[in-house]
């Protein structure tokens, strides 16, 4: 009995392995290309460009949750990123690599949460 691997009947093992993070970049790109065209609108149409101004637009609630959003769309964004760059070309070591994506991970729930902090005190 002979074990071809070629053809319709190959056994294929982890078919949809990355789907999921390619589709969340994708995802996460589309929401934070929105949010800069809501930016851009915002300060196209807008007429007073001091700092007043500007922090006048984060005093609505609904604009620091849209802008929380795509801070943490970008942070899952760099996430997925960042992940496979420790795993593909930094280093082939597990106990470095781990080192180094529990040391991504820590750097993005701190930017998180100094997002929140910055957001909620305007």
């Amino acid at each position: 009995m002979t074990n071809n691997n070629i053809g319709p009947k190959r056994l294929v093992v982890g078919a949809h392995y990355g789907l999921r993070d390619w589709l969340a970049q994708r995802v996460t790109a589309i929401v934070m290309a929105l949010y800069t065209v809501l930016l851009l609108v915002m300060f196209l149409t807008g007429s007073n460009f001091t700092y007043e101004g500007w922090a006048g637009i984060f005093t609505h609630q609904w604009f620091k949750l849209a802008t929380f959003s795509v801070v943490l769309c970008l942070l899952y964004h760099a996430w997925v990123g960042m992940r496979d760059v420790w795993m593909d070309y930094v280093t082939h070591n597990v106990f470095v690599r781990l080192v180094f994506q529990v040391a991504t991970i820590l750097w993005l729930i701190a930017s998180a949460g100094y997002a929140a902090q910055i957001l909620w005190r305007v």
